[in-house]
């Protein structure tokens, strides 16, 4: 005991942190290690088999489908910045992990989330447009706009949240205790013995920064959908219905995900089982990559087909199908 407190006394001394979380698995670690292989390996492959199908299949390669590939690229990123991580503590039953191990992984899973936000930003932008301006959507949804909303998923999120991170990364650390089962920003900045007041301030603007212009896009897209509904007939509905229904699903899943996340960070979490919590913490980075290939690949007639095609061992996939 006195060892460990000389260490946090020491700043020099803290070279790693230690990843608590994992304590409450060691009795079901084959288990916990069990499952998280597999949801990773189900990730892995969902994802990876919509992106081949969408990138193999040229009828596909239209505006939502492209954005649909860009969505499961990022599951991949994200989930890749997170299983490997946790499968390796699970067999190894070492829970500590390096400062710059640490860090790669905040920076990982933070981009990631907002990457994930952004992309379902644009997505619904062009369903507002592909609806409420289906003449001009080829001429607005040119080939120099699908390439630049594209680049910004990525770019946006990368360069908003690499600034804010830079100040994470000059701080110097006095405690190396983690309660989760990965790092993230918040939890490493509790960790720092240096004045994090910039931190803070510079993170709740970051907050408006990097959720609220998607935030703002999702609204007006589906407010202005709603009332070109509203206006329409049955048929047209149920067209807007079809064409949005998975992108809804994908939002909603990933807001739940992120409302469980910031409730179990920002809130006594003590009185809660430590599955359920862990639930709760993991949700937003497992189920929406897990997920996603489910939503779109079953709910999208197009990409089920050509699916549906490739699995039936057909050696060219169908060229005349259509929505």
């Amino acid at each position: 005991m006195s060892h460990v407190t000389a260490e946090m006394g020491n700043t020099s001394a803290v070279t790693s942190f230690v990843l608590t979380g994992y304590s409450e698995m060691e009795k079901l670690a084959h288990l916990y290690f069990s499952v998280f292989f597999i949801l990773y390996v189900c990730i892995i492959v969902s994802n990876s088999v919509l992106i081949g199908v969408i990138y193999t299949v040229k009828l596909l390669h239209e505006p939502m489908h492209l954005h649909i590939c860009n969505l499961m690229c990022n599951g991949l990123y994200g989930s890749t910045g997170l299983f490997p991580f946790l499968l390796k503590n699970l067999s190894s039953q070492s829970y500590e992990v390096s400062i710059a191990g640490c860090l790669a992984q905040v920076f990982c899973l933070h981009t990631f989330s907002v990457t994930e936000f952004t992309i379902l930003a644009v997505m619904s932008y062009d369903r507002y447009i592909a609806i409420c301006y289906p003449l001009q959507y080829r001429s607005i949804m040119s080939a120099r706009r699908l390439r630049s909303l594209l680049a910004f998923s990525w770019c946006y999120p990368f360069v908003t949240f690499g600034l804010h991170f830079l100040l994470t990364v000059r701080l110097t650390f006095c405690s190396r205790v983690i309660f989760k089962v990965y790092c993230a920003n918040f939890f490493v900045l509790k960790l720092s013995c240096s004045d994090i007041t910039v931190n803070n301030i510079i993170g709740l603007l970051s907050i408006g920064v990097l959720i609220l212009p998607q935030v703002i896009t999702i609204l007006f897209s589906y407010t202005r959908i709603l009332i070109i509904c509203m206006h329409s007939g049955k048929e047209s509905q149920g067209k807007a219905l079809r064409t949005c229904g998975p992108h809804l699903l994908a939002v909603i899943n990933y807001s739940i995900g992120c409302l469980f996340e910031v409730i179990q960070s920002r809130f006594n979490m003590s009185h809660m089982p430590y599955e359920a919590y862990t639930f709760l913490s993991l949700y937003f980075l497992i189920f929406p990559p897990l997920l996603n290939p489910v939503i779109y690949g079953v709910s999208i007639r197009t990409i089920r087909i050509q699916i549906s095609c490739l699995f039936r061992g057909k050696s060219k996939l169908s060229p005349t199908v259509k929505r």
